[in-house]
Formats: C-alpha cells, sequence, structure tokens
C-alpha cells in the first residue's frame, strides 16, 4: 500500500498540505494577474485541490484529519456563493454548484474509505475527476473540434477522449500502487474510465462533480471486490 511506513507527525503533515494548498492558490493568483484565461485558471485549483487527497493517502493522513478538512472545504466552497472568498473560481462567466460538490465528494468519499482502511478508492474518484474532467475541459477548448450536446451540455469528441483516457491512466496508476501490477490493474479501469467519461458529458450543472467522482470510486471498488 502507498503510505509512508514510519509514522509522521501531525504537524508535518498539516505542514505538507497546508504548503501544497498554498501552492496550488498562490500559482492560481499569479496565473489571474498575469491574463491567463479563467478557465484555465479555474483549472489549475480544481487539479490542484484533488491531488491533496493523493497526498493525504501517501502521508498517511488520519480520517478525523481528512474529515474536518473536507468538511471546511464545503463550508467555504458554499460560503463562495454569498462573499468573494474564492475570486479564482467565480471569473469564469458562470455560476454552478460544481465546487460545492466537489467538496461534497470529497467529504463523502474520505468517509467512506478512510474509515474501512481502502482510501485508494477516494482517491480514485477524485483524481479521475481533478485530472480527466480539468484535462477534457483544456483540451475540448483548445483543440476540440467535433461539439456535441446534450441536455444543455455542450462538449467536444476530443475533450471527451481526454477525459477516457486521462481516467483509465489515473486508476491504473493508484490501483498499481495500492495492490501491486497484475491483470485487474489494467482491466478494472477500463470500465471506470468509460463511465466517468459519460458521466463527464452528461451531467448537467456542475453536477459532474457529484456523480463522476461517487460513481467513479464505487464502481472501481465493486469491481475490485468482484475481481
Amino acid at each position: 500500500m502507498f503510505a509512508i511506513a514510519e509514522p509522521i507527525p501531525l504537524w508535518l503533515q498539516i505542514t505538507a498540505v497546508g504548503l501544497w494548498l498554498g501552492f496550488v492558490f498562490l500559482t492560481s493568483t499569479i496565473m489571474r494577474r498575469l491574463g491567463h484565461e479563467p478557465e484555465l485558471v479555474r483549472k489549475v485549483v480544481h487539479i490542484g485541490t484533488g491531488n491533496v487527497l493523493f497526498l493525504a493517502w501517501g502521508l498517511n493522513i488520519p480520517l478525523w484529519l481528512c474529515f474536518g478538512a473536507s468538511v471546511t472545504f464545503t463550508a467555504i466552497a458554499l460560503l463562495s456563493y454569498f462573499l468573494p472568498v474564492l475570486p479564482m473560481l467565480d471569473d469564469v462567466g458562470r455560476k454552478t454548484h460544481g465546487v460545492f460538490y466537489y467538496a461534497v465528494s470529497i467529504t463523502c468519499l474520505v468517509t467512506w474509505f478512510w474509515s474501512i482502511g481502502l482510501p485508494q478508492y477516494a482517491v480514485v474518484g477524485i483524481i479521475v475527476m481533478a485530472w480527466g474532467d480539468g484535462l477534457a475541459a483544456l483540451v475540448g477548448q483548445r483543440w476540440g473540434q467535433h461539439a456535441y450536446h446534450f441536455m444543455g451540455n455542450k462538449r467536444t469528441l476530443e475533450g471527451s477522449l481526454a477525459m477516457l483516457v486521462t481516467s483509465y491512466a489515473a486508476t491504473c496508476l493508484i490501483l498499481g500502487i495500492a495492490q501491486g501490477i497484475n491483470l485487474e490493474t489494467f482491466l478494472i479501469p477500463l470500465p471506470v474510465a468509460a463511465v466517468a467519461a459519460v458521466l463527464e458529458s452528461v451531467s448537467p450543472g456542475g453536477t459532474d462533480n457529484l456523480t463522476v467522482p461517487l460513481t467513479s470510486a464505487s464502481l472501481c471498488y465493486g469491481l475490485s471486490l468482484i475481481g
């Protein structure tokens, strides 16, 4: 299992996460001031905050600390709809509850999988959403040539393909770290990535931040039990 063998002092765990989040938000602030596209800034924050769960897994951060941090993130995300506490996420010209849904997903997955000693599945759900959705949006905007619509969602085939490939690669990586390289490491991510790509395409109004991570984590866990 991917985790540092020697116990790490709590203060060092908190410091490591704080430094990473500080780096993410400092980077986003600099990008805003340099005039980068708001959507690009938003995705940097989206991907960067998702990586915190991978860090928490590797540092073996306890459930109570992960839960407390995720609840705090959820409260801040909710507050951001009334006060400009997350300006780097408010400049993209569209208002959804995606950030709040993202925080709720993290809270649910941390509570579930940390409590049963299988944090890798929480990491699968969030990393699939963080990297898959993040790269899907960026690839679709920059190189998307074949657009399609579903229930008011505008997507591109190029973006959806990026979501599929990234989700597969991320899931393979996490399962490989958690359980070693075997046939399941490469087979289980196939349906996980396919379902994630479909959900990212059809979930309206930012709800993909709920449907993708929760379904990806649950499906990966269920398939692992069957396998």
